[in-house]
């Protein structure tokens, strides 16, 4: 499934929220230098939605605040191969 996420970098309390369209904000604690705050949202998303790390792909806003993530559902993958 497909994400559209909001970032905040450099917040003082980690957290996921979702506003009234639906859209999630990841609140990370990690600057938005070298990757940092975009490692530390896939960690989030994954913890969020109880999937692996390799299982959430940032598709789009490398240097955006606003992301495009691709979450696969390991569970989705098992039955459609049966």
């Amino acid at each position: 499934m497909k994400v559209a996420v909001i970032v905040h970098p450099n917040s003082k309390k980690p957290r996921i929220e979702k506003d009234l369209l639906e859209t999630l904000h990841v609140y990370v604690n990690q600057p938005p230098l070298e990757g940092k705050a975009n490692k530390a949202v896939i960690d989030a998303l994954a913890k969020h939605f109880r999937v692996s790390r390799s299982s959430v792909q940032l598709l789009s806003g490398l240097k955006s605040k606003n992301k495009l993530f691709e979450v696969q559902d390991n569970l989705f993958m098992i039955k459609t191969i049966k």
